[in-house]
């Protein structure tokens, strides 16, 4: 089989940096190919055919490491070929092979993308997320999957952490990973070494994320008519809150039809599940206020017709989680109000007010019931619907 070598070449002032390069032989004839890398003559351990002591060393040594990897993959191919072959046969195929083949982020933004035909959005955007996150660890370097071994996920868990991200954020980064990881395994593209065990994919307890009825109350009763940002903020949060917590995404989507004799009737993006709420006059007020949206939809959140959808929804929630956290200066509450809170705080209330905990996880529409229904049963959703009342009727 051909032997793959990394080699120094010097430069001949020896001021300036000479060349790495792969030195390719087999039955005794021999082939260069150059790495494009260069370093110092003091960087350069001729002994064990290393790169020592150099700032960017790291860098190096990935660049390296990746077109090693392409050389070996030529081997293979030559030598799975079953037929006499050269060191420029070896190099032909190097120079050949596609740089994405079967590269951690190529692969990544191919999943990305089937995730975004499938209709898998939210998914396909956390995976895009995690993939700008690696590729600035990597500094752009890609890698094959069998290079993703147990030490460069912990640098890159170290990389995340160095920057000020939670555990929770680099375990979220980390279980996406871990997923494409597995499926690329399963797809034949690298054997299981679980790298990922040594790393922490698990979730935390988060800081609390409710507030108060009473905190709820001084938010609805503010003045924010000279803000008129923050007072959109606020409609946003007390519509959520009044419709047992909605979330944000099923807001912006929330359709005219979807509110039909007294009721609104709509299905969980997240789930899938078809949530019937009774129709308040607090929800009316709110709508009324805002006069008619030119869209199909009900709420002043995608209001520009024929414009990006999901677009107009990322851009809403992020100002409105800002301006939400402004109204919380303002109102001197000490935990980041965002559209979340909204959500967890009608949970909580109703808790204390003594709701069953399976009227409420059916109320919110959550996925941990065993069975999802389709409608709500007229019994359970009058209770429910009595349970929101009483909360409403506190305000």
């Amino acid at each position: 089989m051909a032997s793959i070598k990394l080699r120094f070449r010097a430069h001949r002032d020896d001021t300036k940096k000479g060349a790495l390069y792969f030195q390719i032989v087999h039955e005794r004839a021999v082939r260069q190919v150059g790495t494009g890398c260069r370093i110092c003559a003091c960087e350069w351990d001729g002994t064990w055919g290393d790169i020592v002591g150099a700032s960017s060393a790291a860098d190096i040594r990935n660049r390296i490491a990746w077109e090693r990897r392409k050389l070996q993959q030529a081997v293979k191919a030559c030598e799975d070929a079953g037929k006499p072959y050269t060191a420029g046969d070896v190099v032909e195929r190097y120079r050949e092979a596609p740089d994405d083949r079967t590269t951690v982020f190529g692969y990544m933004a191919r999943q990305s993308e089937r995730l975004e035909r499938l209709g898998r959005l939210r998914t396909s955007e956390t995976y895009r997320q995690t993939l700008n996150s690696f590729m600035k660890f990597r500094r752009g370097i890609d890698l094959y999957f069998d290079m993703l071994d147990a030490d460069v996920v912990e640098q890159y868990e170290s990389h995340m952490r160095s920057r000020g991200l939670s555990r929770n954020t680099t375990s979220f980064y980390m279980r996406i990973l871990r997923c494409v990881y597995n499926r690329a395994v399963g797809d034949g593209l690298a054997a299981q070494s679980a790298p990922f065990k040594r790393v922490y994919t698990g979730v935390d307890k988060t800081a609390k994320r409710t507030i108060s009825l009473k905190e709820i109350k001084l938010i609805k009763e503010m003045d924010l008519s000279a803000k008129p940002a923050l007072d959109y903020a606020r409609d946003l949060f007390m519509f959520s809150f009044y419709m047992r917590g909605m979330a944000f995404i099923d807001l912006a989507y929330l359709r005219k039809k979807d509110l039909s004799n007294g009721y609104v009737s709509y299905i969980r993006r997240k789930t899938g599940q078809q949530l019937v709420v009774r129709w308040e006059e607090s929800m009316q007020r709110i709508i009324d206020k805002y006069g008619e949206n030119p869209t199909q939809y009900l709420l002043p959140i995608i209001t520009e017709p024929g414009a990006t959808e999901r677009k107009q929804y990322l851009n809403k929630i992020l100002f409105v989680n800002r301006k939400l956290k402004q109204i919380a200066r303002l109102a001197k509450i000490p935990i980041p109000l965002s559209m979340y809170v909204s959500r967890h705080s009608w949970a909580s209330i109703a808790r204390s007010k003594n709701v069953p905990l399976s009227v409420i996880s059916e109320a919110m529409g959550h996925d941990s019931e065993e069975t999802t229904r389709i409608y709500l049963a007229a019994m359970q959703a009058n209770r429910i619907d009595e349970a929101n009342s009483r909360i409403l009727r506190d305000l």
